[in-house]
C-alpha cells in the first residue's frame, strides 16, 4: 500500500515539473534564433515582405529571426521543414492560401497534413486578383466578356501561371456558365508579352503583377475578385457587383509553425507579429508590394484555413481538375 501512494506521488511530482518546465519554457521564449522559413525565392515579392517583418520581430523579440528561403516544389519543401521541426516555435513559416490550402487539394500525396501538422499564429494580410484582357477585345465589364464567351464557347483563351489563379479562374467560369480555353504559363512576364501582343484574350494575376501593367494602359481591367472594390484600383469593380455576388477569391499570407508547440508560445508569437504589423512604417512597405494588412487570431485562421480547403476541394472536383502526384 505505502508503495503505491509513493508510486503515485512520484507520478504526480514528475507530471507537475514538467508542466512547470513548460511553463518556464514558454515564459523565457523565445532564448535562441528563430527560423523564418519561406517558399520563396530570394529577391522576390514574398521574400521582400518576410524580411520586412523579420527585421522588426529581431527587435521585439531580443532574438535574431533567420529568413530561411526554400523555394521549390510549390512550396512543399518549405511546408516539410516546417511540419517535421520540433514542436517548440523556433520554426516558423510564411506561406499563402495556394501553398497552405491548395496543395492539400491538387496533389495526391504531400508529406505532411496541411492542417494537423501545423499551429496557425496569425494572417499577415491580403492580396486580391484582377481579371484583365487585351485592349482590342472588344468588352469593358464582365458583363460583356460573360456575353460573348457565351456567343462563341471555346473561342476564347485565358491564361493561368500557378493553382490559385488557375482556380480563381475555374470558380469564374462555373459561376458565369462561361467555356474559356485555359492556357498554362510558367510566369506572369511571358503572359503579359502575350497577351499585350493580342495573342491571348483574357488573364487573372494578382494585383501586385497586373498593377504596372494595367496603369500604363497595356491591358484593360475588367474586374477584381475581392468581395469589394480594393483601395488600389478604386474604378474597378468586383466580380460580385457584376452580376455575380459572394464570388470572392482573395490570397492571404500568414503565419504557421509545427502542431503540438505550447500555447504560450503560439500567444506571443501572435502577439508580436501582429504588434509588428500595425506599425505604420510596415503597412506603408506591404502596401508597396500590394498587401493590404490583416491580422487574426491563431483560431481564426485555422477556421479561415479549414474553409478554404473546402471551398477548393469543391472547385477542383467540378473542374475536373486531374490531381498531382
Amino acid at each position: 500500500m505505502i508503495y503505491r501512494y509513493a508510486k503515485a506521488a512520484s507520478l504526480i511530482l514528475a507530471w507537475g515539473l514538467t508542466l512547470v518546465a513548460g511553463v518556464a519554457g514558454a515564459q523565457s521564449y523565445p532564448s535562441k534564433p528563430i527560423r523564418l522559413i519561406i517558399p520563396f525565392s530570394s529577391g522576390s515579392g514574398g521574400d521582400v515582405i518576410a524580411r520586412i517583418i523579420a527585421n522588426k520581430l529581431n527587435e521585439t523579440l531580443g532574438q535574431p529571426v533567420i529568413v530561411d528561403s526554400r523555394p521549390g516544389a510549390n512550396g512543399i519543401l518549405a511546408g516539410e521543414a516546417v511540419a517535421k521541426a520540433a514542436p517548440d516555435g523556433y520554426s516558423i513559416i510564411f506561406t499563402t492560401v495556394s501553398i497552405q490550402s491548395i496543395n492539400a487539394n491538387m496533389f495526391s500525396k504531400l508529406p505532411y497534413d496541411a492542417v494537423k501538422d501545423f499551429a496557425p499564429i496569425t494572417i499577415m494580410g491580403s492580396t486580391v486578383y484582377v481579371l484583365m484582357v487585351r485592349n482590342s477585345l472588344p468588352v469593358n465589364s464582365v458583363q460583356e466578356l460573360v456575353a460573348l464567351a457565351k456567343a462563341s464557347p471555346g473561342k476564347y483563351t485565358m491564361a493561368y501561371t500557378t493553382s490559385t489563379p488557375q482556380l480563381t479562374e475555374e470558380l469564374f467560369k462555373l459561376t458565369a456558365g462561361i467555356d474559356l480555353i485555359p492556357v498554362p504559363y510558367k510566369g506572369a512576364p511571358p503572359v503579359f508579352l502575350d497577351i499585350i501582343s493580342e495573342r491571348l484574350d483574357t488573364y487573372l494575376e494578382s494585383l501586385t503583377s497586373s498593377l504596372p501593367q494595367i496603369k500604363a494602359g497595356k491591358v484593360k481591367a475588367l474586374a477584381v475578385t475581392s468581395a469589394k472594390r480594393t483601395a488600389f484600383l478604386p474604378a474597378v469593380p468586383s466580380i460580385a457587383e457584376s452580376g455575380y455576388p459572394g464570388f470572392e477569391s482573395v490570397t492571404w499570407g500568414a503565419f504557421f509553425t509545427t502542431a503540438g508547440t505550447p500555447k504560450d508560445v503560439i500567444t506571443k508569437l501572435n502577439t508580436e507579429i501582429v504588434k509588428v504589423l500595425q506599425l505604420p512604417e510596415v503597412k506603408e512597405k506591404l502596401l508597396q508590394n500590394g498587401f493590404e494588412v490583416r491580422t487574426s487570431t491563431s483560431e481564426q485562421l485555422g477556421e479561415a484555413l479549414a474553409a478554404d480547403i473546402a471551398r477548393w476541394a469543391r472547385v477542383i472536383k467540378a473542374a475536373n481538375i486531374p490531381k498531382l502526384n
